[in-house]
Order: C-alpha cells, then structure tokens, then sequence
C-alpha cells in the first residue's frame, strides 16, 4: 500500500486525501491549525497564531466569493443548493467540512502538526518530513511514498518596493491582516491595489471611514460605481503622514492597506527538492504541478485566473493517475520540453515572473484539456470556463452589483442567467 503525505487541510489537501484513498493509498494529513478548511477558516488573529506561527487565512468578515458557486465546487460535490450564485466564506467552508464528513476524512488529519522539513531520500523516492507536535512540543519524522503540498499561496504578504514605505507613522498593513471595517471609522484610508481585494475593502471601509481613496497603477479608472471611493494613480512615494502619487499630488492619510497579493514560499522544503521559486515562479514543474526532478512530489493549486476549486481537483485527479501507476508519466526530457514550451509561449505574451502560473484567456480551458487528455481522467466541461469569463466581465462593468446575478448550467457547453 503506497503512503501518501499530505501538507494542509485546506480544501486542496483534503481533495487530495480523498482520491489518494480512493487509489488504495495510506494517507496522512499534516494541519498546522485545529481545524480543517485552510483559508476558509476565519480567525481574527492576523500575523501569529496561538503557537507563533504564520497565519494563513485571509478571509475577512461578511466575505462573499467572486466567482459564482457554479463555477466552483469539485466534479461529484457542488459548493450547495443555495439559490444565490455568490456564496459567502462560511458556505464554502462548510462545504469543505461536508466533504471531508462524506469521505470520512477528519480521522487522516494530524491537527495543530506543523511541518518542520521535507527532505528527498533515495533520489527521491521517498520523502522525509520532519513534523513538530504542537501540543506536545515532540518532534517525529514520518517517510512517504508520494508527497502533495497543499500549503495555500496566500499567507505570506508581498509588500511593494516604494520609497519611504518605513517612514509612515500612521497604521500601516496588508489586506491579509484585514478582518472589518469598523477598525478604520473615522480614518482616512489610502488602499494600494486595484485587483479583488483593493477594490472589494475600499467598498467595505468606505461608508465608516472619513475618506477612502483606491490608488492603483491601471491606465483607466476602475468602475467602482461608488463615490465614497476616490480613485487615484500610483504612489510612488511615501512620508510621515503623507503619499505621493506619480502625478505630483501629495495627500495626508492615517491607514495605508497593502492590496499587493502575496509571496509563494514553501518554508519546509529543503533547498535539494528539486524546486525553486523566483518572482513568484516555481520552477520546475511539469504542467505547473509535478516536480520534475523527483515526480513523487506534486504541488497544488498554483494556476490562478482559474475555476480555482474545480482545478484543484482536476490537478489532484491528474496527479494521483501517475502516482498510484494507472498512468506512466513521460520521461524527464519529455517534461522538461512540454514546459519549455509552455514558458515560451507565456514569454511571448508577457506571463513570466509572478504571471506564470496564470491561466489568461484561453489558455485556462487549454490548461483543463491538457491534463484531462495526459492523464486520462474526467475534462472540466467548456460551460465552466464560458461561466467565469461572463463573470469577470460582469464584475468589471459593475462591481456593486455582479453579485447579485445568479446562474444555472444547462449541460457541457451553456449557461443561463436568471436575473
């Protein structure tokens, strides 16, 4: 019976336990916190945890998701019957929990077990990961035949490089620290980013704070369609109690929010695993998820702009296909080609750095079809990515009320709106 380690609990790890077991494989889940669904878990602590580790979850109250339930879910368990396509955080959770209850999951998970390091024997053929007992302060070494890293990817703050950022005197965080808005009453509030979570606090503090202003470095305003928030260019420098903008301007702020996305680190892996990351790459990786140096090692969930949840478990599918020798995977020359080529094409159109991992435009359903046909599981339908693309649009033209629209799929290939 081939073993299976697993880092995370989260909504990555626990599909991976599932069709880990339903492979005929011995499988152990390492879960630094008390409980399952990783990100989903709302927490009001923020930089450190109980036992001074890093915090992953950024979920912040009243979060409703940005994609639509529909498109989300994994292949045989959707998210919920709820009449709503928008869901909140707590139904995503509590769809995790469901699912990990329905394939009796929970009794694999070794909670509040933080892993300390992971370490290639034998080439590779196993894996030795050196985990720290919370509770008991013990430290107890485990081997594997296989190994999925399901750590998240939004845990660890990326802060942009402007001049003077230490020099600010006023309260200064990371939207990964974010939890309500009541914290900012009376404040006047300057947010750094315009993508889903600039935009998405900036609505949420605006109607408490004195002044809100969305400061972003897109060539045209955004369509907040919400007055309370001021849209302004790039800061490109910052004083005591004052931003610059590349415009001149100068304006007196108490909060500055960091809306800057985060750094990809997995702390626990030797530097011999066969995999580094740089600007946010990790490389090398074939199809963006097995290590091709050691191929008994894959990584979950790095590709973004994507049906996120339902890819999750399309890579784990694809994943376990070669792990448990129903498929072979092809040799290393031949993986190292394949993403030779996929890192040609993402140059060629400006995807490299922190953008390689990104799914844009069609090549999120090219992504699908790739793994489904290498590995010979179940395709992600065309319906799903038709879905998210008319939601991303729809969120563009009118971000205070997308959410509000609610779907339903037909069959493969279409969708309807109902209002």
């Amino acid at each position: 019976m081939p073993s299976y380690g697993i880092i995370g609990a989260g909504l990555s790890g626990i599909n991976a336990a599932r069709h880990a077991l339903d492979a005929g494989g011995q499988v152990t889940i390492f879960e630094q916190t008390d409980k399952i669904g990783g990100t989903w878990v709302y927490t009001d602590e923020t930089e450190k945890d109980k036992n001074g580790l890093e915090v992953h979850s950024s979920m912040y109250q009243g979060l409703r998701t940005n994609l639509p339930k529909e498109t989300m879910g994994f292949a045989d368990f959707p998210i919920g019957d709820q009449e709503d396509s928008y869901v909140t955080s707590e139904d995503v959770l509590q769809f995790i929990v469901r699912y990990a209850e329905k394939f009796d999951l929970r009794k694999l998970v070794k909670f509040e077990h933080h892993v300390i390091r992971v370490i290639p024997l034998r080439e590779g053929e196993k894996w030795q990961v050196l985990v720290k007992d919370l509770k008991t302060g013990d430290y107890h070494e485990h081997t594997f035949d296989f190994l999925l890293v399901c750590n998240g990817h939004h845990f660890r703050p990326l802060y942009p490089e402007i001049e003077g950022r230490r020099r600010f005197k006023g309260l200064q965080l990371h939207s990964h620290e974010y939890r309500c808005p009541d914290r900012f009453r009376d404040k006047k509030v300057v947010m750094i980013g315009g993508s889903h979570s600039g935009m998405d606090i900036s609505i949420a503090i605006a109607p408490v704070a004195e002044k809100t202003v969305l400061s972003h470095r897109c060539a045209q305003p955004l369509n907040i369609f919400y007055d309370k928030v001021i849209q302004k260019p790039e800061i490109i420098r910052i004083y005591e109690d004052e931003v610059e903008y590349v415009d001149g301007t100068r304006e007196k702020f108490d909060v500055i929010i960091h809306c800057t996305g985060y750094k990809i680190v997995f702390p626990f892996l030797s530097a011999d695993c066969g995999i580094y990351v740089e600007d946010n790459h990790v490389r090398r990786l074939f199809k963006h998820i097995i290590n091709i140096r050691y191929p008994t090692m894959a990584i979950i969930g790095l590709p973004f702009s994507a049906c996120f949840t339902l890819m999750v478990d399309l890579q784990v599918r694809f994943t376990i296909a070669f792990f448990s020798g129903s498929r072979k995977l092809p040799t290393r020359e031949e993986m190292l080609t394949d993403t030779a080529a996929d890192e040609e094409e993402r140059i060629s159109k400006g995807l490299m750095g922190k953008f390689a991992h990104m799914l844009a435009g069609d090549m999120q359903q090219r992504y699908y079809d790739a793994l489904a046909s290498t590995a010979d599981v179940e395709p992600l339908k065309p319906v799903l990515t038709k879905l998210y693309a008319v939601s991303i649009a729809e969120k563009k033209e009118d971000i205070m009320n997308y959410r509000k629209h609610k779907y339903r799929i037909v069959d493969d290939e279409n969708f309807i709106k109902i209002e």
